[in-house]
Order: structure tokens, then sequence, then C-alpha cells
């Protein structure tokens, strides 16, 4: 009598998640969403005996997106990357159910202190509250540099990802570099009602005193307390002009649509 194989002894390989410029959805936008609206998240680092060690840390991100951190040297996990700079991130949306039906992304790299003074500026814009113990001599702005990213966009949806697919290429867009702080000030302080409707637009909750904590060549980080809201804009922008340009059309294009939905 013949072997028959059946389907339950075949060995079969594990399944993959796919490279994200294969993936069947967004996979780098909506990584890049993660980046940019999650404030706090799973830091791993390793023990001096190799062992993984996670902890709790807030997180901010540079106008690439780069993940900003503001660590104490008397924690375990400043210890760690001291010694040894590896590392990963878990940026986790969270939301009502079952955990695991929201998207996360996992962030592997190398974390290295930083002087730079945009992260100090960013980092602090995201959490205002930190500003009390941000001077600390023994605290410190971290910067993780990313090797690879892992997201799970929920069941049945995953991808990995490059460095280059995470991070934003600033390259020709040095003017909105340059004139982010500039820009952030004059929105806050004169167009808090443009920021509602962007808030608004994006899905965010309306009816929050919702303000701009950075802006960079692919949109906008909103915070209104502990609330997030990331803004893309309809196109890249590159210089100042461009950035005008654009808001005033998203401000148009909202104010449009909240009057037809109240007609």
């Amino acid at each position: 009598m013949a072997d028959v194989s059946t389907g339950a002894s075949e060995q079969r390989e594990p399944a993959r998640p796919l490279p994200a410029a294969d993936a069947p959805f967004d996979a780098i936008g909506l990584s890049r969403m993660l980046l940019r609206s999650i404030r706090s998240g799973a830091l791993a680092t390793l023990d001096p005996e190799g062992t993984p060690f996670a902890s709790l840390v807030t997180i901010a991100t540079d106008q690439d997106g780069t993940p900003l951190m503001l660590l104490s040297r008397l924690s375990a996990h400043t210890r760690n990357l001291l010694a040894d700079p590896r590392c990963s991130l878990l940026f986790s949306q969270g939301g009502k159910g079952d955990p695991l039906a929201h998207p996360r992304l996992t962030v592997v790299g190398s974390a290295v202190q930083t002087a730079e003074p945009r992260a100090r500026e960013r980092f602090l814009a995201r959490h205002p509250k930190a500003k009390l113990y941000a001077d600390f001599p023994d605290f410190g702005f971290f910067a993780l540099d990313p090797k690879a990213g892992h997201l799970n966009g929920g069941f049945a949806k995953a991808a990995t990802l490059t460095r280059e697919e995470l991070l934003l290429d600033l390259s020709g867009a040095e003017a909105i570099v340059a004139g982010e702080r500039g820009a952030v000030e004059h929105m806050n302080a004169d167009h808090a009602d443009a920021l509602a409707l962007y808030a608004a637009a994006a899905g965010a909750e309306a009816g929050l005193p919702w303000r701009l904590t950075g802006l960079d060549p692919e949109g906008m980080d909103l915070i209104a307390g502990e609330r997030t809201a990331r803004v893309v804009y309809p196109e890249r922008v590159t210089d100042m002009g461009g950035l005008r340009k654009s808001l005033v059309a998203m401000a148009a294009q909202a104010r449009g649509s909240v009057g037809t939905a109240e007609a």
C-alpha cells in the first residue's frame, strides 16, 4: 500500500512578515503614524549579563522620526544603554477590546545620548511636564538610531521595515527644519482654531485645546493634554511657502467639511 502523506504531517515553513513595500496595506504610513503619535512605550535593553530588561519610557520624535527619550542615569535601562546601546522600543496604540487587534510597532537599533538642542526642544514640547526635571544633572536625552522595524497592524497584517522606510528623508527640506520653531510658535499663538480643525479632520476628538508640538515635511504633531494627533499634509512640503499654502488649503477644506456636516 502506497505511503500517503497528509497535510497535517507535512513540514511547513513558519509564516513570515512581508517587506513593507510588498505588504497589501500602507505599512510605511501606519508605522510612521505610530512613531509620531505614541507618547510612551516599552524600552528593551540588555543588562550586564545579557538578559533582556524591559521598562516603560516616554517618547518623542525628531523631525525625521528618530525616537527620542529623556532618561535618568539612576535607572537600570540607562545604565544598560551606556554599557551596550543595542535596544528596541515598542510603540503600541492600544484601545478597546482585544489589545492584539490594535497596531503596534517594534523599532530595533542603538540608543546614544545626544546634546542636540532640537532633541530637547521637541521632547519637551511633547512632554511639557518633563521641564520640571529635564535639567537635573542625572538626566540626559537619548536618540534611538533605527536599524529596522517590525509592524503588526492587527490580525494577519505584519510587515518589516528598513531604516529608510521608518525615517523621513529631510534632504531638500532644510527650510522646514530651520523654520520649525517659528512656525510652531506662530500657529499656537494665532491659529488655535485651525489646529482644532486639523485635529478633527484627522479623526481626533473635537473640542479639545489642541497645540502644535512639531512639524516636518510630511505632517504635524498635535497634543491636547494626554491625547495626540498626527496630521499628514496632502503632499510633501519642502519650504515655508509650500507649508503655508498647504495649511491654508487644509483649513479651508476642514471648514467646508464642518459646514457640510452641520447643514
